[in-house]
């Protein structure tokens, strides 16, 4: 019996790939990571946001949404 295997989770996006997933621009990826609301983790000189990540800016950004309800 053959089994497909699943495809692996991805365990690090391209910041073009996390504006994909967060649904905004490339360059407003790159001001909240600037402006360190959205981190990232080097491999060399590439910058790589690990899913995780992702969560905890949603997180910050429901949090913000809150307060100023």
């Amino acid at each position: 019996m053959t089994t497909v295997a699943e495809p692996a989770e991805q365990l690090l996006y391209r910041p073009e790939e996390a504006a994909k997933a967060l649904r905004i621009g490339r360059s407003m990826v790159y001001e909240e990571i600037r402006l360190g609301r959205l981190q990232t983790v080097r491999i060399g000189r590439r910058r790589l946001v690990p899913p995780e990540y992702i969560a905890q800016y949603v997180e910050l950004l429901k949090r913000e949404a809150e307060a100023t309800a």
